[in-house]
């Protein structure tokens, strides 16, 4: 028979054409069907698969209606009336066979159409097989490749899940990586409950996304028939299939899950090192059923965390015990003091440190200091941990009594970096103390290696204070060789006075000038009040989240309520007569100027007694300071303050006796007088009442 297509497949020249025996080896049937007699040939491998037995099948293509269902009949012609309309040369589909046992079993047809010179389609040449077993394969990769593409997807959870745990310090922080949309939901669960043990008690700390998913179980025992007990007690996860065993297992709790439409749930135990510290519900209203796979993608998910949370409770629990004890180290209340107003503030840093170093050795004080002075610390220990913080409160307190005994300034300072140095810390710690006199507004000040201090003028501006530096404390135990010098400034009524630690100033990826100005321009623009102005500053500290942190004193000086109208001293030294004439001299002109009127001769005299008295007694030289102080009253003060800690003892003078009448004259002269410890020396003060002028 002459090839009458236009295939490359030849046409054999006998009908009906024989099957390659390649096909009989690879269980595939041959047909032949020629389309103008419409007759349907198929080979004994043909019948076979479509179940016939010889005689069943006349070569007609109805025939086969009773192996080929309806429907796969119909979808069958209308592929094969769309290939021939088309001029395709080939088809094939798959297609179902009713077997003679009644089950249907797939099978796969192949067709090669063969057409004329004109086009038109003569004859289709074709194969069919036994599809069966190769779709349940290909199923069964299918399905595989779809568990395994879950699977996969649910791993990319739980690995981004623990990398975005990784950066959890907080259980707060946990909670919200685990609400987040990135973290749980992508697992398909409607509901997601976590609870932390805490004392034979279930305390749920998640809770979502639906709110009260669990009403009345805010708080539940470890003994109640909650499934989250259970896993407690058990350290064995639960997971419930359907509802029917929901409602069966735990028939106290279903009533009130009954409005959610649960399918299933996984209840997953929180252990670390074999101990449970809480449990997690993933809650689902779309599946039943947990595979094996997903079962250990979830618990390794609970593990992840659990860990999380672990180092989350410890690193809170250290950072109660860190805050502790830097609440401890610092003052529990800062005294009032007459004729300023203190604020001081204290911002931990933290942001970026490492688990353990949440505690500074900054720290600020105010001490309390006789006349009305009053002196300010604030200072900063070199790191950040507990060793920092306890040298802090050691340094503090050794600060705090040097100055309440009365040493200058310098010394002071002097003595607290010898202190450090004895500790053998090798810490150093940097430090400001500034002495402030605010009858005077005279404020005395040294610094070891700190920031400058910065002034609050009155009318709102704001300036540097440089101040003269020393060596930071801790680097030199020489007492003799350790240099502070003093700075005096002169704080007028209004002024602010505000020492401050490194981390107020430092800006990430700015230099200190800059936070520097940034500060200035604070202050500048800040409100009048100093406890609204420390607010703003520590709150600005704080939305700059920085590392380090801040120590923060506020000095303003009122001047109300106290008032100098004058203030003159003058240095005597022993065997120097002139510089006591001249001391005479300044006292009487002082006395006479300021008014004291008739008592003028009984300041004169005390003054006089008490310069002498230190001359003769101390073997040393005199500090003889006069002011006169306006308030309620108005009075004159006089100090002399002299190199020796003995103190003047009142001794009754004999009848012949040329001594001993010193203390006598001034109690008997003075409205008020005192002794007060001034470094390693003292200050004998007295103060006379006078009448205001008219």
């Amino acid at each position: 028979m002459a090839d009458r297509g236009a295939s490359a497949l030849s046409l054999p020249d006998d009908w009906p054409a024989h099957p390659d025996p390649i096909l009989a080896l690879n269980r595939m049937g041959s047909f032949d069907w020629d389309l103008d007699t419409g007759l349907f040939h198929m080979d004994a491998r043909a019948h076979e698969i479509f179940d016939l037995r010889p005689g069943e099948y006349d070569g007609h293509p109805e025939s086969l209606a009773v192996r080929v269902p309806s429907a796969e009949s119909h979808r069958l012609d209308a592929l094969v009336a769309q290939a021939l309309k088309d001029g395709s040369e080939n088809y094939g589909t798959y297609f179902r066979v009713r077997r003679r046992d009644g089950t249907l079993c797939w099978t796969h047809t192949q067709g090669y159409i063969r057409r004329d010179e004109t086009g038109r389609p003569r004859r289709i040449i074709g194969i069919v097989r036994d599809a069966t077993q190769e779709l349940r394969e290909n199923r069964a990769r299918t399905d595989q490749a779809l568990q395994d593409e879950a699977l996969r997807r649910q791993t990319d959870i739980v690995q981004s899940t623990t990398a975005a745990l990784a950066h959890a310090r907080t259980v707060k922080d946990v909670i919200e990586v685990l609400r987040d949309s990135h973290g749980l939901t992508p697992l398909g669960a409607a509901g997601l409950v976590v609870g932390l043990l805490e004392a034979g008690r279930i305390r749920l700390v998640v809770e979502g996304p639906r709110e009260g998913i669990l009403p009345r179980t805010a708080v539940t025992r470890v003994d109640e028939p909650y499934p989250m007990s259970e896993v407690v007690r058990t350290l064995s996860p639960r997971f419930i299939e359907s509802p029917e065993e929901f409602a069966e297992r735990y028939p106290i709790l279903w009533p009130r899950l009954a409005d959610l439409h649960l399918t299933s749930a996984a209840y997953l135990p929180l252990i670390v090192q074999a101990r449970p510290i809480g449990v997690m519900g993933l809650l689902y209203d779309d599946r039943r059923g947990f595979t094996p796979e997903e079962r250990n993608v979830l618990l390794a998910l609970g593990s992840s965390i659990a860990q999380s949370l672990q180092r989350a409770m410890f690193y809170e629990q250290e950072k109660d015990l860190a805050e502790g004890l830097q609440q401890a180290m610092l003052p529990r209340s800062i005294p009032s003091v007459p004729g300023a107003d203190v604020a001081v503030r204290y911002r931990a840093g933290g942001a970026g440190r490492s688990l353990g170093r949440d505690i500074g050795g900054d720290w600020y004080d105010l001490v309390p200091l006789p006349g009305g002075r009053v002196g300010a610390v604030i200072g900063d220990v070199q790191g950040h941990d507990t060793h920092a913080a306890a040298v802090m409160g050691q340094l503090r307190i050794v600060l705090r009594a040097y100055a309440a005994e009365g040493h200058t300034p310098a010394t002071v300072m002097a003595r607290a970096s010898v202190f450090l140095r004895e500790l053998e810390t090798e810490r150093f710690a940097t430090c400001l103390y500034a002495e402030a006199d605010l009858s005077t507004g005279v404020v005395q000040l040294v610094r070891a290696g700190h920031i400058d201090p910065l002034v609050r003028l009155s009318d709102g501006s704001c300036r540097s204070l440089p101040v003269e530096g020393g060596l930071p404390l801790g680097l030199s135990a020489e007492f003799d060789r350790l240099e502070y010098p003093v700075t005096t400034h002169e704080m007028e009524a209004g002024q602010t006075l505000l020492l401050y630690t490194d981390g107020l100033v430092e800006q990430p990826g700015a230099d200190l000038d800059e936070g520097m100005q940034t500060l200035r321009e604070l202050i500048d623009t800040g409100p009048d009040d100093v406890h609204d102005l420390a607010d703003r500053l520590i709150e600005v500290a704080g939305e700059r989240n920085g590392d380090d942190d801040v120590a923060l004193l506020l000095l303003q000086r009122r001047g109300l309520a106290q008032r100098t109208g004058g203030r003159l001293q003058q240095h005597v030294a022993l065997g120097d007569p002139e510089a006591l004439v001249g001391a005479r001299r300044m006292i009487r002109a002082a006395v006479r100027a300021w008014g004291a009127g008739e008592r003028s001769d009984e300041i004169e005299l005390v003054a006089d007694e008490l310069i002498t008295n230190v001359l003769m007694h101390t073997e040393g030289s005199a500090i003889v300071t006069l002011r006169v102080l306006t308030g309620h009253d108005r009075r004159i003060r006089v100090e002399v303050e002299d190199s020796s800690s003995a103190l003047p003892r009142r001794r009754e003078a004999g009848e012949s006796g040329v001594s001993g009448r010193g203390l006598l004259l001034v109690d008997r002269l003075a409205d008020v007088w005192g002794v007060e410890a001034r470094g390693g020396g003292k200050v004998v003060w007295c103060e006379f009442m006078i009448r205001a002028r008219v």
